[in-house]
């Protein structure tokens, strides 16, 4: 089939989200509170036009502990981190991050980093207004977590992301153009826009 190379723009649509299925599943963690109806329902809506099978704590039951989300992210082929100013002051996402990094190391899990208004660099090394939250909640937490915590923030900000600054969005990755596709076709766009990110850039960040 023929692909789109073209930048697909995220619409605001309803939030609504469609119960997620357990094969080519895409696992979003996110801090709710600050980006779930604003970039995120960008981002939902992009991903549901296109037919991308995805996963958020919104679709699952309350009462669920981290255990059955760990699960999930297990089952996922994808995740993606997105990375806010106040992302830090959630121990659930960062623990969510920990099993990531665990898996992202197997080469169990392709995560891509997204970094939705912060620096790069104040995830990296937890500084900045993002640095603060964390150590807010690094006051209240043992030193086994904090470690955790550390070592999966600098190893995703280690990889090569997403930067979001500004007031619109765009996947800089293609489509293809039919409406049902994989989470294995949305990786091989994710990887091919890399590399030439980095043949642009003349520089490989792994």
């Amino acid at each position: 089939m023929t692909k789109s190379v073209k930048k697909i723009p995220m619409v605001a649509i309803s939030r609504f989200m469609q119960p997620p299925r357990l094969q080519d599943q895409v696992f979003i963690n996110f801090r709710g509170e600050e980006i779930r109806y604003s970039f995120l329902s960008h981002l939902v809506a992009a991903f549901k036009l296109h037919g991308i099978n995805f996963f958020i704590d919104k679709d699952e039951q309350k009462g669920k502990d981290l255990k059955h989300l760990f699960r999930r992210i297990k089952e996922s082929q994808i995740a993606l981190a997105i990375f806010s100013e106040r992302y830090a002051q959630s121990r659930w996402c960062l623990n969510e991050l920990a099993k990531m990094k665990k898996l992202a190391w197997k080469g169990k899990l392709n995560v891509v980093p997204i970094f939705y208004k912060v620096k790069v660099n104040d995830v990296r090394h937890q500084e900045g207004k993002f640095g603060s939250n964390f150590w807010k909640l690094a006051k209240t937490s043992s030193g086994e977590e904090i470690k955790k915590w550390k070592e999966a923030l600098e190893f995703f900000s280690n990889k090569m992301g997403l930067t979001l600054c500004g007031k619109s969005w765009f996947l800089p990755f293609p489509f293809p153009a039919q409406r049902q596709i994989s989470s294995k076709k949305l990786l091989r766009n994710w990887r091919e826009y890399k590399e030439e990110s980095q043949q642009k850039r003349g520089k490989i960040t792994l």
